[in-house]
């Protein structure tokens, strides 16, 4: 990690602290995503995951998230940081509960006024499965010892929840769903969870040759090699034959049915 990078995240660290570790509440910061499934892209954000020992109150989180505001995205990296209090995770149950979420395209919600509320978000299933998997400590013990493992049918079904909203935002976000949708369909054949150009790289091994050009371009972007252009490109082509993959790998009627 760039020692910019590095700086940045013991700064998100000591914020967390400050905002939510009153009487030890904090157990563990953990990273993950692009900084531990193959390092950061030119597009990647910092994810952070909190484990917290209880809830937290509304004014933990509405000042947490004026903080964040002000250090994510600008000149920076944006941030996405996501927490979980432990007895909502250990013992393992679908779907899991989260306590906090700040992401960027949260943005104009949060500006004016709005504050992340607790609710069940089956999206961390993956995401805890990715961090038990780096075992990247920030702060506090290995992960192994606060998380339980997701099992395996858990994940597979809370990876392809989302895709029929992925689908509603492909002409807003098109790289990031593409590169998502492949990622799925990966995880899915494979039980492994990539980074998301090492997933494309995967999926256009396995298209036809007449639906790789979207996903290409996207995995192209994502690296920076490439500037962000879809025009002539058969986009909605590709995401629906990689919806096609997901479902047939899914299997018995597939995600969103």
């Amino acid at each position: 990690m760039p020692d910019r990078d590095r700086d940045r995240t013991d700064h998100l660290v000591a914020l967390v602290r400050r905002h939510l570790d009153e009487d030890g509440d904090v157990l563990g910061v953990y990273a993950h995503g692009s900084a531990t499934l193959g390092g950061l892209r030119p597009y990647s954000d910092l994810d952070l995951l909190v484990v917290l020992g209880r809830p937290t109150t509304y004014g933990q989180r509405e000042r947490l998230t004026g903080e964040l505001l002000g250090v994510s995205g600008g000149e920076g990296r944006p941030v996405e940081l996501i927490a979980v209090v432990r007895d909502e995770v250990r013992p393992w149950r679908y779907p899991p509960r989260r306590e906090y979420l700040y992401g960027e395209w949260l943005r104009d919600a949060y500006e004016c006024g709005a504050v992340p509320e607790p609710e069940d978000d089956p999206d961390l299933a993956p995401l805890l499965t990715m961090v038990l998997r780096a075992a990247a400590p920030l702060y506090g013990p290995p992960p192994a010892t606060l998380l339980d493992p997701v099992p395996r049918g858990d994940l597979r079904r809370a990876i392809t929840a989302g895709v029929p909203e992925l689908l509603a935002g492909l002409e807003p976000d098109t790289r990031n769903v593409l590169l998502t949708l492949a990622r799925v369909w990966s995880t899915l054949v494979t039980g492994d969870i990539r980074s998301k150009d090492a997933a494309a790289d995967w999926a256009l091994g396995r298209l036809p040759a007449s639906y790789r050009p979207p996903l290409a371009h996207a995995r192209a972007v994502y690296l920076g090699q490439e500037t962000e252009d879809w025009s002539g490109l058969a986009v909605r082509a590709c995401a629906d034959r990689l919806v096609r993959e997901i479902r047939a790998a899914y299997g018995d009627g597939g995600p969103g049915e």
